[in-house]
């Protein structure tokens, strides 16, 4: 693998932005010292387990608890006929908008109706976990069983147009020009019908929740993407001011999405363990991971391209078909961002719904870019197999100049750069001659394009900073740390607005307790906690300049502000570096031990060129593949990725979102399927022993390119985020180099022997 250059040990002060530093929190994650959710204990702390239903549909007729109750260290056991009801239930709402948001609109055990298999029927409370598992085994349930409908080919005959998914923020239709006048104009046609298995987020720790009360507080440690969205939620379900919940996320072990929404299990934690006195720890098991916190749903989308003979679009049709739960309108944005990729007069989006028994369906990374360009991008390369023409110089004739959605111009691209680069890196020259052949393996080469969609932020993300006589920084908001790197990349932040060595610089996040910022999802946590970092880094900064420049006794006093700048960790005139002071000097001299300032970013502060532009980052996806002539095995042999996100504010853990990104593309081209039993309702592979995923064996050569843009109008720093855009696209890749290997178009994720033989 190659990435970028090696971490740099110790930067000058104010120049640690964008170095490759190493992980903050990486030597107490590698030796076991950090602490995950599940590893707090508060004293008398008590265990609960859940038991699923094992059918998908009908109603509980009877449950008897008797024996769990009897069993030895139980001390209570909750079903529908005894939990407390939740006080209200919040719409189904996105967390990148900063309020509640629930992973679905129902909740668990207020009344009999069963909706999915796995759906939680009862909770038992024990003084240790293995007791509390062991009990749930001793109820009996026995259930008004009616047939499920769970997968797509059982439910397609009742789809239905939906006026909004996505939480209401998006529309179910969308068009412009007139694709029928288009189709009519087209001189060559590319109609594709793509399936899509439903796949599960599967993070290393599962979801766990320890819930406490101190009187009529409540404090949680949650498995969460986002605290302050775990505390909106449960403020709502409890009936409870947000004052009273605390909510700590500081070490998350991934998520991918699951943990993206707030699910059922911190309410049913915070529940139990009011009814109880105790506190207590609820941990999903894994396969209770694959019924409790949503997945990436089954879905079909057709797509129709419409081309003249040089290769120009004049159409597109992309249809999307997807199971969704049956109190839930929700589907994955699939088509979105797809619409903007390429230059195209006509257009239709359609997204119909089919309800099926299971629960909501939700985030998992990239979510809607990773199915929507496979369709899209799978097209594209049929189109130039059909035109005889270069699947790169397809895409660069139809090129998008500006936003095909709003006619906008984007606020930055390198797009052109971004296919130039991997062209480069891959030896795409090679894809001009017929297809080589090594002994068995027939070798091949595909590309495509990757586009990820930048949210700007709807409310205010703050931060607070602040510097200490001794010279040392602290500066906090309240995002998690689930492995992305957030805790290193805002220490960087903070030192290049306050000019002070990283080593200096601390930063504190995974709490309520600290200023709010929205959930880091939607690869828009390094642009919001970073906007208020730097926003409160920057006014604490000029904060203590005015200071010195009003201090008689400072060697700055009487500058004016413009006059001065921060070199080696001190505060100087521009002009003359040998001359002024140290921000601990500053504060010491006036007896003060701190000095502190909030930064805040949000809508009021996004500028108007912000309005102006459409705003998109931008890459490219390189693969070349092997594959078995004789048994139609795939082996991806090279993985190149190019991509323009703004400016980067850490080369090492950017290069590893996107490597990470690149890999899980691979996983979803090849390996990833949660297999359901539509007679059961149930799904069968509820495991990593049999969801397959990638190892190490499986990995490639991988090359990460970074192209540099400079993005004035996304935020204050240029960030665009990194988090998603290295999976948007590489199925598609892989896809189109076993097309160029073999000659077999394949329209099914994952790919499999069965499709090529």
């Amino acid at each position: 693998m190659t990435a970028t250059a090696p971490p740099a040990a110790s930067p000058p002060p104010g120049e640690a932005l964008g170095r490759p530093l190493r992980r903050v929190d990486g030597r107490e994650k590698v030796t076991g010292t950090a602490r995950y959710s599940g590893d707090h204990a508060p004293a008398g702390l008590t265990h609960a387990a859940l038991l699923g239903a094992r059918v998908a549909a009908g109603r509980v007729r009877r449950i008897d608890t008797s024996r769990a109750l009897a069993a030895e260290g139980v001390r209570a056991v909750f079903t529908h006929e005894n939990l407390p009801r939740i006080a209200a239930q919040p719409p189904l709402l996105p967390s990148l908008a900063g309020g509640p948001a629930p992973g679905q609109t129902f909740f668990p055990m207020q009344d009999a109706e069963i909706h999915y298999a796995g759906q939680p029927v009862a909770m038992v409370v024990a003084d240790t976990w293995e007791r509390a598992l062991h009990a749930t085994r001793l109820i009996r349930v026995d259930y008004e069983e009616t047939a499920p409908a769970t997968v797509l080919d059982q439910i397609r005959h009742e789809a239905f147009e939906p006026e909004k998914i996505f939480g209401g923020l998006l529309p179910g239709r969308t068009a412009r020009g007139d694709l029928a006048a288009g189709l009519e104009q087209a001189e060559v046609t590319v109609d594709l019908t793509f399936s899509y298995a439903a796949n599960h987020q599967n993070p290393l720790e599962t979801s766990t929740t320890t819930a406490y009360w101190e009187g009529g507080s409540l404090i949680l440690y949650d498995s969460a993407q986002g605290p302050a969205a775990t505390q909106h939620t449960l403020a709502v379900l409890l009936g409870l001011p947000h004052a009273d919940i605390r909510v700590d996320s500081h070490l998350v072990g991934g998520s991918f999405g699951s943990k993206a929404m707030t699910w059922a299990h911190p309410a049913l934690a915070a529940l139990a363990a009011r009814e109880t006195g105790s506190p207590v720890r609820l941990a999903l098991t894994r396969e209770q991971m694959f019924t409790s916190c949503g997945h990436r749903e089954e879905q079909e989308q057709r797509l129709t391209l419409g081309a003249r003979r040089d290769g120009r679009l004049v159409a597109m049709r992309h249809h999307k078909l997807a199971a969704t739960s049956h109190f839930d309108d929700w589907a994955e944005p699939s088509l979105e961002a797809a619409a903007q990729l390429y230059a195209c007069e006509h257009y239709e989006g359609r997204y119909l719904l089919a309800r099926a028994h299971t629960m909501t369906p939700s985030f998992m990374r990239c979510p809607g870019e990773a199915t929507g360009l496979f369709a899209l991008e799978s097209a594209m390369d049929e189109l130039a197999a059909r035109l005889d023409l270069d699947p790169l110089e397809l895409r660069r004739r139809n090129h998008a100049e500006r936003d095909p959605v709003s006619g906008k111009p984007w606020s930055s691209k390198g797009l052109d750069e971004c296919h130039a680069r991997g062209a480069a890196l891959i030896g795409w020259e090679r894809r001009a001659a017929p297809p080589a052949r090594e002994g068995d393996w027939l070798i091949g080469l595909g590309m495509a394009s990757s586009v990820y969609p930048i949210v700007p932020p709807v409310n205010p993300q703050r931060a607070t900073a602040r510097v200490f006589a001794d010279g040392s920084a602290l500066v906090q908001a309240g995002v998690a740390e689930f492995g992305t790197g957030a805790t290193t990349a805002m220490r960087q932040v903070a030192a290049d607005a306050l000019g002070l060595p990283v080593t200096a610089c601390r930063f504190e996040g995974g709490s309520t307790d600290l200023p709010n910022v929205s959930a880091a999802v939607g690869s828009m946590g390094a642009a919001y906690t970073g906007a208020a970092v730097h926003a409160a880094a920057t006014a604490l900064r000029e904060q203590l300049i005015a200071m010195a420049l009003a201090d008689p006794d400072s060697p700055l006093h009487g500058a004016r502000p413009e006059e001065v700048t921060l070199a080696g960790g001190r505060m100087v005139l521009r002009d003359r570096p040998e001359t002024g002071e140290s921000y601990a000097e500053l504060l010491r001299r006036h007896l003060q031990p701190d000095a502190e300032a909030t930064g805040s970013w949000g809508p009021d502060q996004l500028t108007e060129s912000g309005a102006r532009h459409a705003m998109l980052t931008f890459g490219a996806q390189f693969a070349e593949v092997a594959v078995d002539a004789e048994l139609g095995v795939i082996r991806v042999r090279r993985l190149v990725g190019a991509f323009a996100p703004g400016r980067v504010l850490n080369a090492r853990m950017a290069t590893g979102q996107l490597m990470g990104g690149m890999l899980w593309g691979m996983s979803q081209a090849l390996l990833e399927r949660t297999f359901m039993d539509p007679a059961l309702g149930r799904w069968n592979n509820t495991s990593l022993g049999d969801y397959l995923v990638p190892v190490h064996a499986d990995v490639p050569e991988v090359t990460v390119e970074l192209v540099e843009v400079h993005d004035e109008a996304v935020n204050p720093l240029g960030v665009k985020g990194v988090g998603e855009i290295g999976q948007a696209g590489t199925a598609a890749a892989i896809a189109n180099a076993v097309h160029h290997a073999t000659g077999r178009r394949l329209t099914r994720l994952p790919l499999s022997l069965e499709d090529l033989l």
